[in-house]
């Protein structure tokens, strides 16, 4: 339940911009969230390697369960993804200020993805609904 909150919450935030264009009344409740915005990527992140992982080893559930894999996999990509570009400046400050090459490493992946910062954090309020609802459903 408190992955797929994090993960709607994030999304908001990669994608305030699409957001506030469209519904101008928004960006109140999104300027609540925004200082947040680095730990919500830090744990977004942690939570989407975690997810990335358990995924790929648990590979034999999509056999049984293509839809539920499929799903697991798009949350964990989504929380990956979207975690990197929100926490970044956090990731950057505590993990890869000591290394000057995994420092640079990450600012060219970043910038490989960050144009899609819009796209991915409404991709990622999607799923963190979905997964929701997938919860209950459950």
């Amino acid at each position: 339940m408190l992955g797929g909150l994090i993960t709607i919450a994030g999304g908001l935030i990669a994608a305030s911009n699409l957001i506030v264009s469209r519904l101008p009344n928004a960006k109140e409740m999104l300027d609540k969230l925004s200082p947040y915005q680095g730990w919500i990527g830090v744990v977004m992140f942690g939570w989407g390697i975690w997810e990335t992982i358990s995924c790929v080893l648990g590979i034999s559930l999509l056999a049984a369960a293509p839809l539920t894999w499929v799903f697991w996999l798009c949350v964990a990509l989504a929380d990956l993804f979207v975690g990197f570009l929100l926490g970044f400046g956090l990731i950057t400050k505590y993990a890869l200020s000591k290394n000057e090459d995994a420092m640079q490493k990450g600012t060219r992946i970043r910038a490989k993805i960050a144009p899609f910062q819009g796209l991915l954090g409404l991709f990622a309020v999607v799923m963190g609904a979905l997964y929701l609802v997938w919860l209950v459903v459950l």
